[in-house]
């Protein structure tokens, strides 16, 4: 009667393993399969306010005048308008001191696709950026302020104030 209990037991217990082995083989897999499909869905997401999207960053120090007209200054920065629109306001994060809230002030030819430049006065710092990737977050997609991500924008409307027409 006792090697038979003992026998259970073992048994038992080595089924309880087999099950607790194969349940953690499972969930690895799916943390692995998580972990890609969030990758993928931050690498493939359309833009729109409040999404979080991985960029290619350059850097960039010359011109005089950006695609909206004004001049390049820190801040600005260029990405393909069919991606984020002039007017744009991201929040780039990187590591410091590049780690901000950038506008998107300017175009360029080479700038397409998932791919910001951002201004730097510096030309030596520009350069010593490089190439590299980093988590940008729409903030406002163009210039129109209701496409801002909520909690950016009061509750209410804000009065519209009317300017006396020079005569």
């Amino acid at each position: 009667m006792q090697v038979s209990a003992r026998w259970h037991h073992l048994v038992g217990t080595g089924v309880f393993a087999l099950a607790m082995v194969l349940l953690y083989q499972v969930t690895t897999v799916d943390s692995r399969y998580a972990a890609r499909q969030a990758v993928l869905r931050e690498a493939s997401a359309v833009p729109a306010p409040g999404a979080r999207l991985r960029f290619s960053a350059t850097a960039y120090c010359k011109g005089e005048v950006t695609a909206s007209g004004v001049r390049p200054r820190t801040g600005v920065a260029a990405a393909d308008p069919a991606l984020l629109p002039v007017g744009s306001v991201i929040q780039v994060v990187d590591e410091q001191p590049y780690t901000g809230i950038y506008t998107i002030m300017d175009t360029g030819p080479l700038v397409q696709g998932r791919h910001i430049d951002l201004y730097m006065w510096s030309c030596t710092e520009a350069l010593a950026f490089g190439r590299r990737a980093v988590d940008v977050t729409v903030l406002r997609l163009g210039w129109n302020p209701r496409t801002s991500t909520s909690g950016l924008l009061p509750a209410r409307p804000l009065p519209v104030t009317t300017l006396p027409i020079p005569r």
